[in-house]
């Protein structure tokens, strides 16, 4: 259901379908026996707590648990729609709250810097792609998983870049100049030839790159800039909301931008805003 019917992305189907490994091996245990549509049917909100529990004692932290509780959740959903069973114990579960950190954006000249020096590799189409690559994430904000799904025939890139994001949601992009003239440009000298839906974005060899290799091409800038360890690619899609709202963005504009679900995400950006703004005036004000 979670494969075909929600589309749900590769990793939360593997996520899933590990918690809920994790969930009837505990609740074999627990029951004292197997697990069937009465026990299910049995459970209560101090038998899921019970798991929660169990697996915060493994090592799982409070994003994990989350996960879990969803999982579980979705899994008694689906018995409800199914007319198997109908059991209110996961969803009286109550969700442990997450304290919410806030991004860590790079700094303009330091998130340009990034991008300048990236150029600076001895082979020179390598030294076109990641130039390419990192001006795409800061220029366009997109995700690493959505800038490597780029293909070749998407090449030349128009004013605009539709994107299929999480949980399989469009978005449109519009494209500033910069953004497109640097695919072009390593698109024009990439040594390997392709077909049409082949990926864009090439390792060394000429397989797909990975997101791995540009976790490490941004490792390799860390050190070459002195940049902390938060300077991640994640962090350029950080920088292109930050500086958009810092620079009079309209906050609707920046969450359709990113394809945020829920306005709330988004306005963490204003946060990190507010906070610098804050630490700027009382350093500044005489009576600061």
């Amino acid at each position: 259901m979670l494969a075909h019917e929600k589309r749900a992305s590769p990793h939360t189907l593997r996520a899933y379908g590990d918690d809920m490994d994790r969930f009837l091996e505990f609740l074999h245990g627990h029951v004292g026996g197997s697990v069937n549509e009465r026990a299910l049917g049995r459970l209560v909100p101090a038998d899921i707590r019970a798991f929660i529990t169990v697996r915060r004692q493994e090592g799982l932290g409070a994003k994990g648990v989350q996960r879990a509780l969803a999982a579980v959740r979705s899994f008694f959903r689906y018995l409800a729609r199914e007319n198997i069973l109908d059991s209110a114990a996961a969803r009286n579960t109550r969700t442990p709250r997450i304290r919410r950190g806030l991004p860590r954006p790079l700094s303009e000249a330091d998130a340009s810097r990034a991008i300048e020096v990236a150029g600076e590799h001895n082979v020179e189409w390598l030294a076109l792609r990641d130039t390419a690559l990192l001006t795409l994430l800061y220029g366009a904000g997109l995700r690493i998983s959505e800038a490597l799904s780029l293909k070749r025939r998407d090449v030349p890139l128009s004013s605009s870049l539709t994107i299929l994001g999480k949980g399989n949601k469009e978005r449109v992009i519009p494209l500033i100049d910069a953004v497109r003239e640097s695919i072009a440009a390593y698109e024009k000298e990439i040594p390997f030839t392709g077909a049409k839906d082949s990926p864009l974005f090439l390792s060394r060899r000429g397989k797909p790159m990975s997101a791995r290799e540009a976790q490490l091409l941004m490792q390799k800038l860390r050190g070459a800039l002195g940049l902390s360890d938060r300077a991640t690619p994640h962090a350029l899609r950080h920088s292109f909301a930050t500086h958009l709202l810092a620079n009079g963005g309209d906050l609707r504009a920046v969450q359709e931008l990113l394809g945020h679900a829920s306005l709330s995400t988004t306005q963490t950006y204003t946060e990190i805003d507010t906070r610098k703004l804050m630490e700027v005036y009382e350093k500044a004000h005489p009576r600061g």
